[in-house]
């Protein structure tokens, strides 16, 4: 997973760097745009590993102790419910940056 971060890491500068001048009459993106949709999709990569995750535990909780499966169920949705949240901040902030 760490190989993967630091490839893409390196992908999206890499981009950056070597980024042809606009054509004219073309939208100029200002580094502010450009890092609120990067925050963006670095919140929501971060949210569906936190999810996967999440969910993942749940199961197996669920499979080791089927009685307390309603009670796992609804603390996983609550969690999933946060987690999100985090997201739709994430969210509000690149609108309010753009």
């Amino acid at each position: 997973m760490k190989k993967f971060l630091v490839t893409a890491f390196l992908f999206t500068v890499a981009t950056m760097a070597f980024a042809q001048a606009p054509a004219a009459g073309a939208e100029v993106w200002t580094s502010g745009r450009f890092l609120a949709h990067l925050s963006l999709a670095i919140a929501a990569a971060g949210c569906g590993l936190g999810q996967g995750k999440a969910v993942s535990a749940a199961c197996e909780g669920i499979a080791r102790n089927p009685q307390a499966a309603g009670d796992i169920r609804t603390t996983m949705i609550i969690g999933l419910a946060l987690i999100e949240a985090l997201v739709i901040y994430a969210l509000v902030a690149a609108f309010a940056i753009r």
